[in-house]
C-alpha cells in the first residue's frame, strides 16, 4: 500500500510551505508545528515528513526544538522522517536516538557519499537519501546550488549501500500544485532498486489515485504539503483510496 506522507516544513519555528524552494516565498500555515503533527496523527496518517528549512541552508539543525516537540506530540502513532542540515554522523545519531524513524541525507549525499554508506550500514532501514532536482540536475545547500549530477546518477551511487528510500523532489513543481512529475519520478524508481518517494507538486486526489497504478509500483509513496493544508486533499478519502 503506498504511503501518503503529510509534510511539515519548519522555518523560524513555524510550519510553512515554500514556493519553488524559495525561502522568501514562505506561507505560514501553523505557528505550532507540534499541534499540526498531532492533527495529522489524529487524521489517521501513519508517517510524517519533516524538513528543517533553516537547517538545510545553515548546514546544521536550527529548528531542533520544534522537531523534538513534534516527536513528543505524536509519540509512537507516527513514523517521522527528518531532513535538513543533517551533515555528520553525530547529527544522525542524535536524531535517531531522539525517536525518528529515519533521517534524510541530501547535500551530504553529494558531498560525502561515504558518510551515507557508513550510516546505512550502522542504522539499517533508517537512512534515506534526499535527491532534489532542478531541470533534472541535483540541487544542494537548501536548493541554493545546482550540480552537474543527474538524479539517476546520484541514486545509482547508493544502489548497494542499504539505503532505505530515496525522496525525489522536483523543485520546479514544489509548492505550486502543478502535479507530481510522474514521468521523471517513475523513471527514477524504475532505474534503481531502492524504493522512491515522490515529492513536489502533489496537487489533488488524481495524484493520490495515480500512486495506486501499476507503473507506480516501485514508489513507496508520496509527500503532500500545500494540497493538504489548502484542503484540496481530504485525508480520510486519500487514505481510503490508498488502502484500496
Amino acid at each position: 500500500m503506498p504511503i501518503l506522507f503529510p509534510a511539515i516544513d519548519l522555518k523560524d519555528g513555524a510550519c510553512v510551505r515554500l514556493k519553488l524552494g524559495l525561502m522568501e516565498e514562505a506561507t505560514v500555515y501553523n505557528e505550532d508545528p507540534a499541534a499540526q503533527a498531532r492533527q495529522f496523527a489524529e487524521a489517521g496518517f501513519s508517517h510524517l515528513h519533516v524538513v528543517d528549512l533553516n537547517g538545510a541552508f545553515a548546514g546544521a539543525a536550527v529548528n531542533a526544538a520544534a522537531v523534538d516537540a513534534i516527536l513528543a506530540a505524536v509519540g509512537t502513532r507516527m513514523k517521522v522522517q527528518l531532513g535538513g542540515g543533517i551533515r555528520t554522523m553525530a547529527d544522525i545519531e542524535r536524531w535517531l536516538s531522539a525517536g525518528l524513524a529515519r533521517v534524510i541525507l541530501g547535500t551530504v549525499a553529494v558531498r560525502d557519499p561515504d558518510l551515507v554508506r557508513d550510516a546505512a550500514r550502522r542504522f539499517p532501514g533508517r537512512i534515506a537519501v534526499g535527491i532534489d532536482a532542478k531541470g533534472g540536475k541535483v540541487a544542494v545547500e537548501g536548493w541554493a546550488e545546482t550540480s552537474e549530477l543527474s538524479a539517476v546518477d546520484l541514486a545509482r551511487r547508493f544502489e548497494d549501500a542499504g539505503v532505505a528510500a530515496i525522496i525525489y523532489t522536483d523543485i520546479d513543481r514544489d509548492g505550486v500544485l502543478a502535479g507530481i512529475n510522474w514521468e521523471a519520478t517513475i523513471a527514477l524508481a524504475d532505474a534503481v532498486s531502492i524504493p522512491v518517494i515522490a515529492s513536489g507538486g502533489l496537487a489533488s486526489m488524481d495524484d493520490v489515485r495515480r500512486l495506486t497504478e501499476a507503473d507506480a509500483r516501485h514508489l513507496e509513496g508520496a509527500i503532500s504539503g500545500r494540497a493538504l493544508y489548502d484542503g484540496r486533499i481530504d485525508p480520510a478519502e486519500a487514505l481510503r483510496v490508498l488502502a484500496g
